[in-house]
């Protein structure tokens, strides 16, 4: 019987020390020696401003670093799922590890990120891109654009208000109660 609890506090302990969304070992945050931030914030066409006014989100170094820290490898196909949360505003950096490799990164407050390896000029080399997700990000940042959230939530709701889409004096409550859910 001890040797049963030993071995169940064990696996317990392994578990809890084993990271639940491991980074990519490619990557290492640890061999960077340069992250220079190329695009700090853009919007692609279908920007929802409704969601996220894409000027709003502004990409850092530290962003970058947290990203290579906890971003998880998934599939083409799950990177481009149409359940896939998406705002349209994106930010991009290169990367320089102490190995030569350069990568060019590009993080959505979401969460998605997609990575291509690239030559000095940040030309795209024959590697195929990487597509990732980090929720500790997407966290992280969408807790930092709390009051942008809250500006656009009160923009899609002012305007169903005047669409007559939701009774007069809903948009105020509805808004009352995200607020306070966030």
């Amino acid at each position: 019987m001890i040797r049963i609890s030993t071995l169940l506090t064990a696996v317990a302990a392994a578990a809890v020390a084993i990271p639940l969304q491991a980074a990519d070992t490619r990557y290492p945050v640890s061999s960077v020696i340069r992250i220079e931030i190329v695009e700090p914030s853009s919007a692609t066409a279908w920007e929802d401003k409704d969601f996220l006014d894409c000027s709003e989100f502004i990409l850092t170094e530290e962003d970058v670093r947290y990203a290579l820290q906890h971003i998880r490898r998934v599939s083409r196909k799950s990177y481009f799922s149409e359940y896939t949360e998406r705002t349209g505003c994106s930010g991009g950096a290169s990367v320089t590890f102490k190995n030569g490799k350069i990568i060019v990164i590009g993080v959505e407050p979401t969460g998605r990120i997609n990575i291509f390896e690239a030559d000095a000029k940040l030309e795209p080399t024959k590697a195929p891109e990487s597509f990732y997700e980090c929720v500790p990000c997407k966290d992280r940042k969408m807790a930092l654009l709390k009051d942008a959230l809250d500006r656009a939530d009160e923009r899609r709701l002012k305007k169903l208000e005047a669409e007559g889409k939701i009774p007069p004096g809903e948009a105020e409550r509805r808004l009352k109660t995200l607020r306070a859910s966030r």
